[in-house]
């Protein structure tokens, strides 16, 4: 790695591929490729119609889209001029995107089609600082003089940059590696958001990590689905894949993921952990469903990869007899598995949030390999990750060669390396609170290191129950042991200050749908579902099945069933899908006290 900054990261892999197609999205249902070429064009025009406008080192320029070869050319054009991207997600309210952009005095924002722009619109007064609106999609306008289309903007870009004596590579080379990159906004399960200062050292020092641990090449294929708001979506799927010229596709949506799982045909996919449990629980239904003879030969090809994936975690080769049944367990079993995923994936990354051991085990049980990791927003954002030849399930792996993690006596997670950010944007306090003067960060996490050096994270420090009684109780495992079932869709433990743990839960209607028709009882309204005694009685045997590992005092003694999903946009969900537990507690507050008035 011969760069410094994401600029002069993308003017070399543009420059090294001027005919190859690089970035890819499908346009009236073919999929259209942009060659290096193309994309050198589109960024010089964005970045030269940025300073046009007279924006450049210090300014800040928000996107407000979907995953596109354009929001991936609007970062690099942002970044080339000098300025710094705020990240928006596409799902944020009008007052949210508000509040970012007035925090972040964004002087322009990137919109993807009518639907954003009607939202920026809206609360455009509200922005002092905010100046121009441009919109992805070549829609809008109307005669505002604020509003431009792609291509108008593109085209002033491209007449500036012919009329001004300053070159791209000029542009390019002023950047330094301590300048602003990004503003993250973190999900602000606790209150407001914060903006996270991130540098290109900051991003430039994990992507060289990623690349010590994983040996990605020109010949790698991504298919890109997480935002590419979040910061693990940015680093991996964007800056790390682009660096090492690997090919980049965009999902149409995640309803046609699969779909495009077999067109694209990836061999490198970085997600988190919901995807995985969807196709598990889906995997796990079917073998219900199974014949016999059929369901047999698939549990002993799980058993079989089972055995031969404790062999290659620990690094130890294969006996042969067993060798042989896993290339005949292949053939008639993990074959089609893999199909449905392309056929091509070498393995997987997942991070975001706790991806549960039994389901990375049943992935490599099937010869599908999910590499866990961990790390925050303000980290760049990976901290440690399992890598090919050194994993080890139910751990988020090893400290990157340039991170240091030790733990506090409280048992929270400590980070120190060249990927913690700068800082909180405005706000010296906040910093404060988590930064210390030697360059730690605390990251809210409590973890503990086993004895061959792999990272457990167990729960988020403020999350940690401690019940009346003085047990510590981690919610985050017993939600992801609950999550194992594929009659539940979503959980939130409670039992702070309380003699005993329950739980909401948010039943997977379609799988209850399917279970009272297996009952004879045809039902498809929610409402009546969480009512039905023989419901309730399914649910108190799955949450017993699930969490035998759980101690005594950890066990979910009463369960309440809710009629609807924790969502985004009822505020239940941050944009990353995390549970605001606040919001959650506080809606359903007589239901929780209900089930601890008996």
């Amino acid at each position: 790695m011969d760069f410094l900054t994401i600029p002069e990261m993308f003017r070399g892999v543009v420059g090294k591929n001027p005919d190859k197609k690089l970035l890819f999205e499908k346009k009236n249902g073919e999929w259209v490729g942009y060659s290096g070429k193309e994309i050198l064009s589109t960024v010089r025009n964005i970045s030269f119609g940025l300073k046009a406008l007279g924006f450049g080192s210090g300014n800040n320029v928000a996107i407000l889209s979907g995953n596109s070869p354009r929001w991936a050319m609007t970062d690099y054009g942002i970044v080339c001029a000098g300025g710094a991207t705020v990240c928006l997600y596409p799902t944020l309210t009008p007052s949210q995107i508000a509040y970012i952009l007035k925090d972040s005095l964004s002087a322009a924002i990137f919109v993807e089609d009518e639907e954003q722009l009607n939202k920026v619109v809206r609360i455009r007064d509200e922005c002092p600082d905010l100046t121009r609106i441009i919109t992805m999609n070549d829609s809008g306008g109307g005669g505002d003089d604020m509003v431009k289309t792609f291509s108008e903007f593109c085209a002033e870009g491209e007449r500036y940059g012919e009329g001004t004596e300053s070159t791209f590579e000029e542009m390019i080379g002023s950047v330094k590696p301590d300048d602003l990159l990004t503003l993250v906004y973190t999900s602000g399960t606790t209150g407001n958001p914060k903006g996270v200062m991130l540098t290109h050292d900051n991003l430039v020092s994990n992507i060289r990590a990623i690349d010590e641990r994983f040996d990605f090449d020109e010949t790698g294929t991504f298919l890109s689905f997480l935002p590419l708001s979040h910061t693990l979506e940015r680093m991996g799927g964007h800056f790390t894949a682009f660096s090492r010229e690997c090919v980049i596709y965009y999902a149409e949506n995640i309803d046609l993921l699969q779909q495009n799982f077999l067109e694209v045909k990836p061999n490198v996919v970085v997600s988190v952990p919901r995807l995985f449990e969807k196709v598990y629980v889906r995997v796990k239904d079917q073998l219900e469903a199974m014949p016999s003879r059929r369901r047999k030969i698939f549990e002993w090809a799980l058993l079989t990869g089972g055995k031969v994936s404790e062999y290659r975690s620990r690094g130890k080769p294969v006996p042969t007899g067993l060798r042989l049944k896993h290339t005949l367990a292949g053939f008639l079993v993990y074959s089609k598995v893999k199909a449905r995923l392309g056929g091509e994936v070498e393995f997987f990354i997942s991070g975001g949030a706790p991806l549960s051991r039994e389901i990375a085990e049943f992935f490599g049980a099937m010869d599908i390999l999910i590499l866990e990791g961990y790390g925050l927003t303000e980290t760049s954002p990976v901290l440690t990750v399992n890598a090919l030849e050194d994993y080890k399930f139910g751990t988020v792996g090893k400290p990157l060669f340039n991170v240091e993690i030790r733990i506090a006596p409280d048992g929270e997670i400590l980070a120190r390396g060249p990927n913690v950010m700068k800082g909180y944007f405005n706000n010296p306090e906040a910093t404060s609170e988590v930064l210390e003067p030697g360059g730690w960060f605390h990251t809210g996490d409590i973890g503990e290191f086993d004895g061959d050096g792999f990272l457990k994270v167990t729960d988020r420090k403020k999350n940690l129950i401690v019940t009346s009684t003085g047990n510590n109780v981690a919610p985050a495992t017993l939600e992801n042991m609950l999550l194992q079932s594929m009659y539940i869709e979503q959980s939130l433990v409670i039992g702070d200050n309380r003699n005993f743990i329950t739980a909401l839960i948010v039943p997977n209607f379609e799988q209850v749908s399917g279970y009272l028709a297996s009952e004879g009882a045809a039902m498809e309204d929610p409402g009546s579902m969480i009512g039905d005694e023989r419901v309730l009685s399914l649910f108190g045997e799955e949450i017993t099945r699930v969490t035998t590992e759980a101690a005594e005092y950890e066990r979910v003694k009463k369960f309440t069933l809710l009629p609807e999903e924790f969502t985004i946009e009822n505020g239940e969900l941050t944009p990353t899908m995390k549970v605001v537990r606040k919001k959650v507690l506080s809606r359903y507050s007589d239901l929780i006290e209900a089930m601890y008035g008996g």
